[in-house]
C-alpha cells in the first residue's frame, strides 16, 4: 500500500521499519527537530533521524494543520499510520488517506486511552499490559480496534522498558492489519467494556508516598521511570530515585532509611524499597550508598521529610 506514516519517539520506530520493508511509505511526519542536552543542540526526532537512513520524504510539524493536510493530500496516500506522533488528526486530514488512518496504541483499548497509557498501567499495579490497533476517530481513542495483544511483562520493569516491549511487539501486530485492509481482510469492532483514562504525567507524579504499602510504592517508581522521574525529599534535598528494587530485608517505618553494603533500605507501609541509583537536585547522577555517606546524614533524616 502506498502510506504515510506520523510519529515521533523511538517507540514508533519498530513499526516504521517493519512497514517500509514492504509498503510503499510516501512521507513521514514527525514532529520538529528539538534542543537536547546541556547544550541544548538542536536533534532531529527518532523517527526523522531513521526515516532519513530510510531515504524517506520527511514532513516536520508541530500540529497537523492546512498545510499538512494539503501535502499529504498531494501524495495519495492509501492509509495513514500514526505512532505516537504527539499531536492530534483532526478532519479534513482524518479522512485524507482512502481508508484513513490507523493508530498504534499501548494498551488494551479502552482501558489507558490518553498519553501516557504503560506508565498509568504500571502505576495501578496492571499486570498485563499490551497494545491495540484502531481506526482512528475524532473522540481520543475510540475507534473501532482491529487486533490487540496482550503482553506479559517483568514484575520489576519500568515504563521504558515495558514500552520498549509494546512497541516491538505492536510493530508486528500493525503490519497485519495494514497487510488485512490492503487485502479487504481486516475486520474492525467496537471497543468493549467501561474506559480508563491514561492523562500525562506531571512532575508531581513521581513523588513517592511512603505511607503506602512497597507494591504501590514500586508501582509508582516503575510506571514514573525514567519520565518524569521518581523523587522524594530527604533532609529538605529533592532527590530523583533512578534505581530501585523490592526488597524483604525486616521492616522499618514509613520514610525511615537504613543504608546496607548495596542500598538505601527505605521504609513503607510494608516492606522496604531498596534504592540503589540516585540524582540529588544539581547533581550527578550517582550510587546511593555513596551519595549518604558524603550527606553524612544521622539516624533522623527520614525519606519524603
Amino acid at each position: 500500500m502506498r502510506l504515510v506514516f506520523a510519529g515521533t519517539p523511538t517507540a514508533a520506530i519498530p513499526t516504521l521499519r517493519a512497514l517500509a520493508e514492504v509498503h510503499d511509505i510516501a512521507a513521514v511526519i514527525t514532529r520538529p527537530d528539538a534542543p537536547l542536552g546541556r547544550k541544548r543542540v538542536l536533534t532531529p526526532s527518532p523517527v526523522a533521524q531513521v526515516a532519513e537512513e530510510l531515504g524517506l520524504p520527511i514532513i516536520k510539524a508541530t500540529r497537523l494543520d492546512e498545510e499538512v493536510t494539503a501535502r499529504v493530500a498531494a501524495l495519495e496516500p492509501e492509509l495513514g499510520v500514526i505512532v505516537a506522533y504527539g499531536g492530534l488528526v483532526r478532519e479534513p486530514l482524518l479522512s485524507t488517506p482512502d481508508h484513513g488512518w490507523i493508530n498504534l496504541h499501548f494498551s488494551l483499548l479502552p482501558q489507558w486511552r490518553g498519553a501516557a497509557p504503560v506508565q498509568r498501567a504500571l502505576i495501578a499495579g496492571d499486570a498485563v499490559l499490551g497494545a491495540s490497533v484502531f481506526q482512528l476517530v475524532p473522540a481520543l481513542d475510540a475507534g473501532d480496534v482491529f487486533a490487540a495483544r496482550a503482553v506479559d511483562v517483568a514484575s520489576d520493569a519500568t515504563a521504558d522498558v515495558a514500552l520498549d516491549v509494546l512497541a516491538h511487539d505492536g510493530a508486528g501486530l500493525t503490519a497485519g492489519v495494514v497487510r488485512g485492509i490492503a487485502d479487504g481482510t481486516a475486520v474492525a469492532i467496537a471497543q468493549q467494556g467501561e474506559p480508563t483514562s491514561a492523562a500525562k504525567l506531571e512532575l508531581a507524579d513521581g513523588a513517592l508516598d511512603w505511607n503506602q504499602p512497597l507494591e504501590q510504592v514500586f508501582a509508582r517508581f516503575r510506571g514514573v521511570t525514567p519520565e518524569p522521574g521518581a523523587h522524594t525529599s530527604i533532609g529538605g534535598l529533592q532527590v530523583k530515585i533512578l534505581e530501585a528494587a523490592r526488597s524483604d530485608e525486616g521492616v522499618l517505618a514509613p520514610g525511615e532509611i537504613a543504608p546496607t553494603k548495596t542500598a538505601l533500605l527505605i521504609g513503607t507501609g510494608t516492606q522496604p524499597l531498596a534504592v540503589t541509583r540516585v540524582q540529588p537536585a544539581g547533581k550527578q547522577a550517582m550510587n546511593a550508598t555513596d551519595w549518604w555517606r558524603g550527606l553524612r546524614a544521622d539516624d533522623t533524616m527520614r525519606a519524603g521529610e
